[in-house]
């Protein structure tokens, strides 16, 4: 049962992203696009979506433990740094040039649109490189001369 919970949720999210329009980049661009033909719509869903996750943290606030899970987990980082400026600079300008975030992505994925794919493999890359760079900032570096006294 706890599996659906997660399942029902990704599967409403999904459904409220093809309904809205941010599945479809031009919507999307053309709510960024301020000084053209700018659709306020998306603005709406945003909106709706604030409203509808203040409801869900104030219920939330009143359960001893989450639905689904053994307890609640708060985000880990609170301040604001380099790395969540330029992740947020780099979300912002991958969302104007590609017309699509990630969730809206993953959901069109399958359209089997090439450029959906396109993005989505973009967002994979991105993925690995972060995991890569975030594990070589974790391991020691090592100089030339402790390795070879090491295999000595």
């Amino acid at each position: 049962m706890k599996a659906l919970i997660p399942l029902f949720s990704g599967l409403l999210f999904a459904l409220g992203l093809a309904l809205s329009g941010m599945t479809r980049p031009e919507k999307v661009t053309g709510f960024l696009d301020f000084t053209g033909a700018w659709d306020p719509s998306l603005a709406f869903v945003m909106l709706g979506a604030i409203g509808v996750h203040l409801v869900a943290l104030r219920f939330a606030k009143r359960l001893s433990r989450p639905l689904a899970a053994a307890a609640f987990e708060p985000p880990g980082r609170e301040r604001v740094d380099g790395r969540l400026v330029l992740g947020a600079a780099l979300f912002g300008v991958g969302w104007g040039l590609a017309g699509y975030c990630p969730g809206p992505a993953l959901v069109s994925v399958g359209s089997g649109s090439l450029p959906v794919l396109v993005v989505a493999g973009g967002m994979l890359a991105g993925v690995a490189l972060f995991r890569l760079s975030a594990r070589t900032r974790r391991e020691p570096r090592q100089s030339p001369a402790s390795l070879g006294a090491r295999s000595a």
